[in-house]
């Protein structure tokens, strides 16, 4: 079923509700902002009330804005605070570096892909800029990714609109994927933690501070 809260604030806000969400999650803050772009899709082909393509565009926008903003904070803030703080939660520098060197190699995968992951999506932003990826190569793939995102996702829940009764199982097969992908991440990362290690200190041989942007 439709969500009556969301759908209460598409008919009263419209296209701009959908970049707003969508942009605030994507600052890092937890917030529906998938839910909406389902949601406004679904409402879209249920209704006609909106139309899918600009829904798409408004996701698209609000997903590169926002994920900007997580990307400048990450940037400014995140590191910082991660080289002195890191420490008491078990970040000690050879784990800041494989943070480092994963953006450094896979950091375009990282930022593309996860747009799609539930979670991730709206960390991997912040995530980019603490691990001072270049911001030209992240605006490329985080565009392409919230492009391809806003667009698939919102396509697939357009066409389940007419289906109404779908819109809920959408969701929650959305949200299992995306959290598999990441138990998997994760247990790979775990498992290879200490070739992971080698590597990052082979590619960023001593302080992590003489390699800072």
């Amino acid at each position: 079923m439709l969500d009556t809260g969301l759908t209460h604030i598409l008919s009263t806000y419209g296209y701009a509700a959908v970049a707003a969400f969508v942009g605030i999650e994507s600052m890092g803050v937890p917030f529906p902002g998938e839910t909406m772009l389902i949601t406004a899709a679904v409402y879209a082909g249920a209704t006609h009330n909106l139309d899918i393509t600009v829904i798409i565009v408004a996701a698209a926008g609000g997903a590169i804005a926002g994920d900007n903003v997580g990307f400048a904070i990450g940037w400014w803030g995140g590191y910082p605070l991660l080289r002195r703080f890191g420490r008491y939660i078990r970040l000690d520098e050879p784990r800041l570096k494989v943070g480092r060197y994963i953006f450094m190699r896979h950091g375009g995968k990282v930022v593309f892909f996860g747009r799609f992951v539930s979670v991730l999506r709206a960390y991997a932003a912040f995530l980019a800029g603490t691990n001072r990826m270049r911001w030209w190569r992240f605006l490329i793939f985080n565009a392409a990714g919230g492009i391809c995102w806003a667009a698939i996702y919102g396509s697939a829940a357009y066409l389940l609109g007419q289906f109404e009764h779908l819109s809920r199982p959408l969701q929650i097969g959305f949200g299992v994927v995306g959290g598999a992908v990441i138990v998997a991440s994760l247990l790979v990362i775990r498992s290879q933690a200490k070739r992971l290690e080698a590597a990052a200190e082979a590619a960023l041989p001593g302080p992590l501070e003489r390699f800072d942007a």
